[in-house]
């Protein structure tokens, strides 16, 4: 498998919005924490965290292509089965069965960072450090609060038998740990 630093350089040559860049390194960060709480690999979840919107510039006007061309690159790179079909089950429009326990994990890693962001956002510092786990449970409960966020996808964190407040507080947890990175 590529070493991280490769694996960021091919998402640099095809993505170069700085936020969507910051989004895939949050995303990676969750994946890596809960592969560390379920006991799996860690190096192979951020890899997928990394992989999921590598198309994400190429696609953004056909969601109908988002993630299929994701698990296309991650094949040509040389990734194993099972995180290309992470990649591309992380698009709900596909409508793709997420078997695996990476998959399940990704589908709902992907709009938990975007909910945390928005949360971190909302607060006088605008840092990840000044949020905690009921402040971002509060704040899905706010139907008009990061809409893009899917809540019903973040809760599909029981289909990998972790509770919604684990799940919030690992994420929480792993995008602190890069809040610099993040510009959080």
């Amino acid at each position: 498998m590529m070493q991280r630093d490769a694996i960021v350089a091919e998402v640099q040559k095809r993505i170069k919005t700085k936020n969507l860049f910051k989004h895939i390194l949050a995303v990676e960060a969750v994946m890596r924490r809960i592969a560390r709480e379920l006991g799996e690999d860690e190096d192979r979840w951020g890899a997928a965290g990394l992989l999921h919107d590598i198309d994400y510039e190429e696609t953004k006007d056909d969601p109908e292509r988002h993630s299929i061309i994701s698990g296309q690159i991650a094949e040509e790179l040389g990734f194993d089965s099972e995180i290309v079909e992470a990649v591309k089950a992380h698009n709900e429009v596909h409508g793709f069965s997420r078997d695996t326990l990476m998959a399940k994990v990704l589908y709902s890693a992907d709009p938990l960072t975007g909910l945390i962001v928005a949360a971190a956002l909302i607060s006088p510092e605008k840092k990840l450090s000044a949020i905690d786990v009921d402040f971002v449970i509060n704040r899905m409960k706010e139907k008009s609060f990061a809409r893009g966020a899917n809540r019903d996808i973040i809760r599909a964190c029981s289909d990998f038998g972790m509770s919604l407040e684990r799940f919030i507080a690992l994420g929480l947890e792993a995008m602190q740990g890069i809040h610099k990175e993040l510009g959080l």
